[in-house]
């Protein structure tokens, strides 16, 4: 009995969702650039420019998922997921190992390849966990992916906490960490992650809150700690004790999964008193019914009717690029090419190259922000954690309230995104005219409006073009993130960097080929940059605007209505 009840947990939907919170916690690799890109950037004598451009490959790998969708469409999840552990464990070695000095110094290209494989692996596991849970869950999938999403925001403060705790005050060493960590939690739970029919229970919902109560008590911990290590100075037994709680408040989730299983196995024994009959339409499509119209009389407007019914039906069974021209209605399963040619997901790719650019630019950089204004290095590694935790806050709450607020009074989602565009838009103006305390307020300003703007990109897509070829489409939604952060970082505020070094450079009578690390202190570093970021970001929130005038009538409406069959 007790061996029976112990494999519906583990095969259950419950503990996919479980697995799904540990996995997602290690995708977050590439939030934590800023605590170990000084390393790269001293022992490989990287200038910002160079350092930038290792930046834009761990974007263009973190966001160009379409390969990892399109293997997705055709292999189980296991396969998927095992793929993102091998490419995970191989990237960041080998960045270890070059970094240690292990290897002979790699060229640019070679580190570019090494950063832009690792970070491609959390592709794979957002197509093998996130997707799969937001199709076993379709009716809150809102929810489900601010959870999702908001564990790999933790991720940055949850490894920082690890780090410390086996490699203390060894920033290297975490190279290592994030690479061998989440291929092994992939490994762990690499056959329990799978699609299953859709049941949906009336306690859904509250079993959602619960979740988030574990994920917030989390959140505030690890904020709760970020703040006490800038004033106190931590023994490793400290580390390791808070590590541990750490890692029990992340089992807690498995608490409510063995509950809800409970509740369906008791459930499953009770003795039924009666079937109960549940009206299902499906398209009228099937023989019996084309055979039906012949019964029709030819002129017979209910013939009629049918006849264009059914070509409607017939017509929407397309291939995964087919029928370009011939959209459905928002809310229904559009193709790929279908999704990717329309209006609104190119007003969303003009908005998330104007959003996701400047806020990964801004992410990127936070390290030489806070050398270039005077921080000392713990509390530079303080603003990455801020980042983190607060991306964490923003990736939740913005699936949930935009949620309540979509439900109780159909508000559109996609004018939340509007109000965090405009947020972050405060945040690097912030930076570029500082002032005390300045740097601490714009890390959690772009924490919260990063983690949104992700949240309710993935939300979005999956609500206006189905979640047919959602492993696709959503991957495809972000390829303006890594373009966005090439254009900004690299091009704008890597050289704009690099031009106010040169210049303190020429004030001390030195040249570039004087120093090995190219270093710019002050204020003005990132003055110009950052006051363009901010004017493109507005730019993008002025476009989103245009979506949310689109899309109002759409969330009018009951837009769950055929996911919705209630067991």
């Amino acid at each position: 009995m007790a061996c029976q009840f112990a494999l519906q947990v583990i095969k259950g939907r419950w503990f996919t969702v479980f697995a799904s919170f540990l996995i997602m916690a290690g995708a977050g690799a590439t939030y934590l650039f800023g605590s170990y890109s000084k390393d790269i950037k001293s022992t490989l004598g990287y200038d910002q420019s160079t350092l930038n451009l290792l930046s834009f490959f761990k974007d263009l790998g973190a966001n160009v998922g379409v390969l990892a969708g399109l293997i997705g469409e055709v292999t189980p999840t296991w396969f998927v997921l095992l793929v993102g552990s091998a490419m995970n464990f191989a990237g960041y070695f080998m960045i270890w190992l070059a970094v240690t000095g292990k290897i002979a110094k790699p060229k640019v290209w070679q580190m570019c390849l090494y950063i832009c494989i690792g970070a491609n692996s959390q592709n794979f596991v957002n197509t093998g966990a996130l997707v799969t849970c937001v199709k076993n869950f379709p009716e809150s999938r809102g929810v489900m992916l601010g959870l999702l999403k908001g564990f790999t925001g933790l991720s940055g403060a949850i490894f920082t906490q690890i780090y410390l705790a086996i490699y203390p005050n060894d920033s290297k060493s975490l190279i290592l960490l994030i690479g061998w960590l989440p291929a092994a939690l992939s490994v762990i739970f690499v056959y329990t992650i799978r699609p299953m029919k859709v049941v949906r229970q009336q306690n859904e919902l509250r079993v959602f809150y619960h979740f988030l109560y574990i994920s917030l008590a989390l959140g505030f911990f690890l904020m709760v700690m970020t703040l006490l290590d800038k004033t106190i100075t931590f023994s490793r037994a400290a580390y390791a004790g808070s590590t541990t709680v750490v890692c029990m408040i992340m089992f807690m989730p498995l608490g409510i999964a063995i509950r809800e299983e409970l509740a369906l196995w008791n459930l499953k024994r009770q003795p039924v008193d009666s079937p109960v009959e549940v009206s299902i339409d499906k398209p009228p499509n099937s023989v019996s019914e084309i055979q039906e119209l012949d019964s029709f009389p030819p002129n017979s407007s209910s013939g009629q009717e049918k006849k264009a019914q059914t070509t409607a039906s017939c017509s929407t069974t397309t291939s995964c690029c087919g029928d370009i021209c011939n959209k459905p209605e928002r809310g229904e399963d559009y193709t790929i090419l279908q999704a990717l040619l329309s209006m609104d997901m190119i007003i969303l790719f003009i908005a998330t190259f104007c959003g996701l650019g400047s806020s990964l630019t801004a992410i990127d950089n936070l390290g030489q922000i806070g050398e270039a204004l005077g921080y000392p290095a713990k509390t530079v590694s303080t603003f990455v954690s801020l980042v983190s935790i607060w991306n964490y806050f923003g990736r939740v709450f913005s699936g949930f309230v935009s949620e309540s607020l979509m439900v109780m009074w159909k508000v559109p989602r996609t004018l939340m995104m509007t109000f965090t565009l405009v947020l972050s838009a405060f945040a690097y103006i912030s930076i570029a005219f500082p002032f005390p305390g300045s740097v601490y307020m714009a890390s959690i300003m772009i924490g919260v409006s990063f983690g949104a703007q992700l949240t309710l990109l993935f939300t979005i897509i999956s609500e206006l073009f189905g979640l047919k070829y959602y492993a696709t489409l959503f991957n495809c939604g972000q390829l303006a993130s890594p373009l966005g952060s090439y254009i900004l970082n690299v091009r704008v505020t890597g050289m704009l960097y690099d031009r106010e070094a040169l210049k303190a450079l020429a004030k001390k009578g030195m040249t570039r080929s004087s120093v090995k690390e190219l270093i710019c202190i002050g204020a003005q570093c990132y003055r110009l940059s950052f006051t363009i970021l901010a004017g493109i970001t507005f730019f993008g929130a002025l476009v989103s605007l245009v979506l949310v005038v689109r899309t109002r009538e759409f969330y009018k409406g009951d837009i769950y209505k055929k996911y919705r069959v209630d067991v």
